[in-house]
């Protein structure tokens, strides 16, 4: 699967998605300090899922309905990180092509896929 890691994204979830064969884009490596509409047309350029930690970006994309080819905001406390690199992994290998189109919102042990 094609994905779009945010700023905001732990980058322990970069290397993971890419270790399990995924193309993962980085904007920190390829676009630091990108707005975040440049960002996200970027994702939807590219047919990249999103992923994010950033709140605003639910509110730039869920609320005002703009396409995108899927994002998956991370919402993980300090306490539990250490899982979430494993998490997201067993999210995409769960749920796959589900995630497409999709907003997906990932907190410990719990998914909520909305279209």
């Amino acid at each position: 699967m094609r994905f779009l890691a945010d700023e905001s994204c732990d980058f322990r979830v970069v290397r993971g998605l890419r270790a399990a064969g995924h193309d993962v884009t980085a904007v920190i490596e390829i676009s630091p300090g990108a707005s975040d509409e440049a960002v996200i047309e970027l994702a939807v350029r590219e047919r990249r899922i999103f992923i994010t930690e950033d709140p605003d970006f639910g509110q730039l994309v869920y609320a005002s309905g703009q396409p995108t080819a899927g994002v998956i905001l991370l919402r993980f406390p300090r306490d539990v990180r250490t899982t979430l690199p494993a998490f997201v992994a067993d999210v995409v290998a769960k749920y796959g092509d589900k995630l497409s189109e999709r907003f997906a919102v990932l907190q410990p042990g719990r998914i909520r896929l909305s279209k």
